[in-house]
């Protein structure tokens, strides 16, 4: 399987609102959001993206469609350098990666009929009029709204939640994109729709061949979608594999923890007590080593000394764990 996109050393640091005596003492806090990551996707994949709040899933989303800049490493997108892209490659670029947002709702203009807001990524993409009405029709079919002309002269007030995802799906899909990023995409939905537009992605995958990374904290979710999942904490990355195999036979204690989190929907079945506890770590100033350490049950002396490096453990599965 060709990379589609490669990411090297990947970094992304913010600046934090100063504390007066951190002004006096000429100090600069950065937030280390994603903070040196590789990741390669190949053509045709789908990676969830899994992680508590915090640990700079979305941020990596946003590096990989280029809406950030990276502050440090290179990420290639069919060979080229998106740090170097500018111009009309930048324009070919933003057809071929789009974005689903996470809250389908304020992410319509309300003042658009559906069609205008489908129509609108054809206009900026410079589309040929000619084909706009074909394209819309076929994005609208694809996302499986029955009676398209029904659709077109509404305004999003006029629509359910789950009908809102289908469209906000439909204007990611209008200009026949290589690469989609879903953010979150079903966390806004009531929980008896989210199967139906987790349906529709799993067919707009198959059809359309599309390389895909979703972002998310619901491991049925990810194991249902995507064949690999990719774990995150405080900024890097500590378990890879493919999604079954991750989920029965997790190999980091975090990812371990995440499993074991997972509610059942049995209410007499005894749980044991998560074998971790608080809650993310500031990533402004990461302790050294491990950055799990502080709420890893397994730590010993090596964890506060040196970084775990990711290692294949079986075939195609690696996490970054001194106790593997």
């Amino acid at each position: 399987m060709a990379p589609l996109i490669a990411a090297r050393g990947v970094e992304k640091h913010f600046p934090v609102t100063r504390k007066f005596s951190e002004v006096l003492r000429g100090e600069r806090p950065i937030n280390r959001a994603v903070d040196g990551i590789d990741l390669t996707i190949g053509e045709g994949e789908t990676v969830g993206l899994l992680g508590e709040s915090g640990c700079g899933k979305t941020t990596t989303g946003r590096l990989l469609l280029k809406l950030t800049q990276p502050t440090g490493g290179t990420i290639q997108f069919a060979g080229e350098d998106l740090n170097q892209v500018k111009g009309p490659a930048l324009k070919r670029f933003r057809q071929q990666a789009q974005l689903v947002f996470q809250n389908p709702f304020d992410a319509l203009n309300p003042r658009f009929t559906i069609f205008r807001a489908l129509r609108e990524p054809l206009l900026n993409a410079g589309i040929p009029e000619t084909e706009h009405a074909d394209r819309m029709w076929t994005a609208m079919r694809r996302v499986r709204l029955p009676d398209v002309d029904a659709y077109y002269d509404r305004y999003p007030h006029q629509l359910s939640g789950g009908q809102l995802q289908r469209v906000v799906l439909a204007r990611a899909l209008v200009l026949e994109p290589r690469f989609l990023v879903a953010d979150e995409p079903v966390s806004m939905l009531d929980v008896s729709v989210r199967a139906g537009i987790l349906n529709v992605m799993r067919d707009v995958h198959a059809t359309m061949g599309l390389t895909a990374v979703y972002i998310s904290h619901d491991f049925a979710l990810v194991r249902y979608v995507c064949a690999r999942t990719v774990v995150m904490y405080l900024g890097k990355i500590v378990e890879d594999g493919p999604s079954a195999e991750v989920v029965e036979r997790p190999q980091h204690p975090y990812t371990k923890a995440l499993v074991q989190a997972v509610p059942v929907p049995d209410v007499n079945q005894s749980r044991a007590p998560l074998p971790i506890k608080g809650s993310l770590s500031q990533a402004q100033a990461p302790q050294g080593g491990c950055r799990f350490r502080d709420r890893c049950p397994y730590a010993f002396e090596r964890c506060a000394s040196e970084e775990p490096l990711m290692r294949e453990i079986v075939p195609g599965h690696k996490a970054a764990c001194h106790l593997l």
